[in-house]
């Protein structure tokens, strides 16, 4: 085992750094981190946030980012094997990880799957996120309050084309479930109506996989939306777009922009991760909303549970729920067996709806957070 990891370290070192970040003393208990990529915002972020958490509490710790490679990845998290991490926290990129898994337990390395559910593992036992399904709801809600939908009838119904995440992420069903238990009645009702297809739940595998967005990628979103203006949407006018996350959100803006018929008033979008430039993009009155999830304390918290895990100590973790105690065990379901998964609270923004939430919680840096106020 060792003689391969060796093996492995080496090839990563021979490809260069480029994706790693932190440096860790041999005198201190070390914390393996492996984001999955950093064209999402968000990760960058929380890597260097996890590094900080771990650093404060007197461990050495390193971070890598694998560009949503999950050969990289694997080789990264070999690395952190080699060089004696006792906890690993993981944000996969997709069930290709489990191998990996497989040798950290096998070397008795603690796992924290984060934020994403590790899939097809049954060889760790913790998993910290937000309560996805809630976020989907949030998404949903929105576009309810931003449409009027309880105010609209069969006879003038709103139009509204969907799209979903990346069909390798876990998280990406419980968003889009928790949108669709919001808009389905509507969509009964007969006063919202869909263009393109219509999964009514994820389990919709078929119609699903239409409406999903390969690895998060921003081009994937913008060339569906451009397809979908000249195809199932040419000949009416979209009042909403469920987009799952604000990356994707921007780029179906940029898609609907070219078109004449949105360069005055785009449809509803939602979106997720309170990115600046989505920010800034709701403060203008383009997309109407995002979730903000505070993945500051999302880093804290895995620390917190990494620190209990190195100690031996009952996890405790603050401001969390376990997913179990509230019916959502099926979150931390594996495919293999249920983990025990702690949930953090997301919370709607819009631009008249807790747009200081993100500011406040200083999710962004003093330059950024001037120009949203």
């Amino acid at each position: 085992m060792k003689k391969i990891l060796a093996v492995s370290l080496m090839i990563l070192i021979a490809a260069g750094s480029v994706f790693a970040g932190g440096s860790s003393d041999s005198s201190r208990t070390l914390i393996g981190i492996a984001m999955p990529e950093t064209h999402v915002q968000r990760w960058q972020k929380d890597g260097n946030s996890l590094k900080n958490e771990a650093e404060k509490r007197g461990y050495g710790a390193l971070v890598q980012w694998a560009d949503a490679n999950q050969l990289v990845q694997n080789s990264q998290i070999e690395s952190f094997i080699l060089q004696g991490a006792k906890v690993l926290v993981v944000g996969c990129i997709n069930a290709g990880v489990a191998p990996m898994i497989a040798n950290a337990a096998r070397e008795n390395v603690h796992v924290i799957a984060y934020d994403r559910i590790i899939p097809n593992s049954a060889d760790y036992e913790y998993y910290i996120t937000f309560n996805n399904f809630k976020v989907g709801e949030l998404q949903g809600q929105s576009i309810v309050e931003g449409l009027n939908l309880n105010a609209a009838t069969a006879a003038a119904p709103k139009q509204i084309t969907l799209f979903a995440g990346s069909p390798t992420d876990g998280n990406a069903f419980f968003f889009f479930d928790g949108a669709m238990s919001i808009l389905n009645p509507y969509i009964e009702r007969g006063v919202l109506q869909v263009v393109g297809p219509y999964p009514r739940t994820s389990a919709d595998r078929a119609n699903f996989q239409r409406i999903a967005t390969e690895n998060w990628q921003a081009p994937v979103a913008k060339t569906r939306m451009e397809n979908l203006l000249s195809g199932d949407a040419r000949n009416v006018t979209l009042d909403a777009v469920l987009a799952p996350n604000d990356t994707l959100a921007r780029a179906i803006i940029e898609a609907l922009r070219a078109d004449a018929r949105y360069r005055d008033k785009l449809p509803v979008i939602s979106g997720q991760d309170a990115e600046f430039d989505s920010m800034m993009s709701i403060k203008n009155s383009e997309q109407y909303s995002t979730v903000f999830k505070d993945t500051a304390k999302l880093a804290e918290a895995a620390i917190i549970l990494a620190d209990a895990l190195i100690k031996g100590q009952t996890p405790r973790i603050p401001n969390s729920v376990i997913a179990e105690s509230i019916g959502l065990g099926q979150i931390g379901d594996t495919g293999r067996k249920r983990v025990v998964t702690y949930l953090l609270d997301p919370v709607l923004v819009t631009k008249n709806t807790n747009f200081n939430a993100p500011l406040n919680a200083g999710f962004f840096t003093a330059e950024e957070t001037a120009r949203l106020r």
